[in-house]
């Protein structure tokens, strides 16, 4: 028995590394192109800077690649073992079922364990520590954020439609300057463009040449009567780098804490007399933050429930290529994270219960799970 259990934790433990490996790398890939194919394009991006941001992004792939490389694997090992016959030798021998699949267990086990400890701690910090590299990358040279026909909405107080750039040279330039609020303020178009930096005061400057303007009401910007037109032969705008970092260290989203620090918000959140709309934002505040906690330890759990429906999955499938088991784990993977994502889209609503609800896909897979394998080990 000890030689069998040696032989099915080699294979799935191999196998395992392998697809996780493949997995991680595309996720990895996918990421950088999302979030740094303008900077990547419009500039040299230090060698160094570049590998921080890959390796703060990859305790994140984890979390999604750990349990989809362990179902892809528990998948194929099991096809090929099926296919080629050897569990009926092994089943002909005396040997059931579940104690051919004990290690694909204690395999599954471990993989929790370590999901947990990524989930709850390791990629909140990580997802931190990410952020921080972006803007690190963005800052080595902020002109490379105007990227053309694209609209920059970094900067707290404006947003900025650039149409094409050459450089630091800008075309058909629309500067949206806005209130606290979100409500036009100024409204500026000019054709043509100049951006420089002023690095002894920390930002950006936008000189427009034959601008034209809409100024609005501050007290009434919705006011239209009250709206202002003129035409300006030259005008500046300065654009704070220093509100952007300011921006960048605001209090962090959910995805980016502990789950310590989302316990320590919600103790801090006190009750006290609020409006209505007040109470319901709070309400809505809370919930959210109750289900990602709940959202952290489900997601670790997925290597289990993947490990117990992919076992009589691949039994049932009795194949052995390559192929078959990578689509079955797309499907099978699919439909879990779209269950998650699903329900994640609701966490704001605590009429649901959304903390509960979001561990209802491990439930459904696990229970699937457990029928079939105990269909499978009943025959």
């Amino acid at each position: 028995m000890k030689l069998l259990d040696r032989y099915v934790t080699r294979q799935v433990l191999s196998t395992s590394t392998y697809a996780v490996s493949i997995l991680s790398v595309v996720l990895v890939l996918g990421n950088v192109f999302k979030k740094l194919l303008d900077l990547l394009i419009n500039q040299n991006i230090p060698a160094e800077q570049l590998l921080s941001f890959v390796a703060y992004i990859l305790p994140v792939s984890l979390t999604f690649t750990i349990p989809w490389g362990f179902l892809t694997a528990v998948l194929l090992v099991f096809g090929k073992m099926s296919a080629e016959n050897e569990l009926i030798a092994l089943r002909s021998n005396g040997v059931s079922i579940p104690r051919i699949c004990m290690p694909v267990f204690a395999i599954a086990l471990i993989f929790v364990a370590i999901c947990t400890w990524i989930n709850v701690d390791v990629a909140p910090r990580a997802e931190t520590k990410m952020k921080d590299a972006l803007y690190n990358i963005a800052m080595s040279n902020p002109l490379a954020m105007f990227g053309g026909d694209k609209v920059i909405d970094e900067f707290p107080d404006k947003k900025i439609y650039v149409e094409k750039h050459n450089g630091p040279e800008l075309e058909n330039i629309l500067v949206y300057e806005v209130s606290e609020d979100y409500n036009p303020i100024r409204v500026v178009f000019a054709k043509r463009g100049i951006l420089s930096i002023d690095r002894a005061n920390n930002q950006l400057l936008l000189q427009l040449t034959q601008a034209q303007f809409e100024l609005r009401d501050t007290q009434e910007p919705q006011n239209l009567l009250k709206l202002q037109r003129g035409v300006a032969f030259e005008t500046t705008f300065p654009i704070s780098l220093e509100e952007l970092q300011n921006r960048s260290k605001k209090r962090k989203g959910l995805s980016s804490l502990t789950v310590n620090e989302l316990e320590e918000r919600l103790s801090q959140e006190k009750a006290g007399k609020l409006s209505k709309s007040d109470a319901k934002r709070a309400a809505a505040e809370r919930s959210s933050a109750r289900t990602e906690v709940s959202k952290r330890f489900s997601f670790a759990m997925a290597s289990f429930a993947f490990g117990l429906i992919g076992i009589p999955l691949a039994m049932t499938a009795h194949r052995k290529e390559t192929s078959v088991g990578f689509l079955l784990s797309l499907i099978v993977a699919f439909v879990y994270f779209c269950l998650i994502i699903l329900i994640d889209t609701v966490r704001e609503n605590p009429a649901l219960h959304p903390e509960l609800l979001i561990w209802s896909p491990n439930l459904i897979f696990i229970g699937l799970g457990a029928w079939l394998f105990y269909r499978l080990s009943r025959r």
